[in-house]
């Protein structure tokens, strides 16, 4: 960009020069612009990651297809077992959905670390940590004691576990 602006002042400043002649009535000759080779448009495009970022992305999809229905397995087990009011239970099964999304977070870390693009691959280690947290967080865990909790909550969550790669894997 600076190089841009600087063969446009430089050419601007060329093209004033020359209207500025000091009564030279010769109007036959045109001023001559010279850009100098540091200002000339750089010649390398950006880097096309479309084709490593479609394969990425088909592993990420395929992760959170598959492995979020066995945390939703998971959950819903915690759900009945809190309705039975089978406390021991409940907790192993809260357990077992943390270690689903801790499993999802490693996943997805994984993959998006292979990706060509460095955005990609950052917002893949973002999601993988929020998949994380989440998993040990017991508060999240206590919002669910419903399957109509489970909705609210998990709609909110999604959003946020996901969104930093939604912007590449559509």
């Amino acid at each position: 960009m600076r190089r841009a602006l600087l063969a446009a002042t430089v050419g601007g400043l060329l093209l004033a020069g020359a209207g500025c002649s000091a009564g030279d009535d010769d109007k036959s000759t045109a001023p001559t612009i010279v850009v100098p080779p540091s200002a000339a448009a750089p010649t390398s495009a950006e880097p096309d990651y479309s084709e490593d970022t479609r394969k990425v992305c088909d592993k990420l999809n395929k992760i959170f297809d598959a492995e979020i229905e066995d945390f939703g397995t998971e959950i819903g087990k915690m759900i009945a077992y809190k309705e039975a009011a089978q406390a021991d239970n409940a907790e192993k099964a809260e357990k077992a959905a943390g270690r689903q999304l801790r499993d999802i977070g490693a996943q997805i870390r994984r993959e998006s670390a292979t990706a060509e693009n460095p955005e990609l691959k950052q917002a893949g280690a973002t999601s993988a940590t929020k998949f994380a947290k989440s998993a040990s967080d017991g508060k999240f865990f206590d919002k669910i004691k419903s399957t109509k909790d489970l909705d609210k909550v998990l709609e909110t969550e999604m959003t946020n576990w996901l969104s930093p790669v939604a912007g590449y894997c559509a």
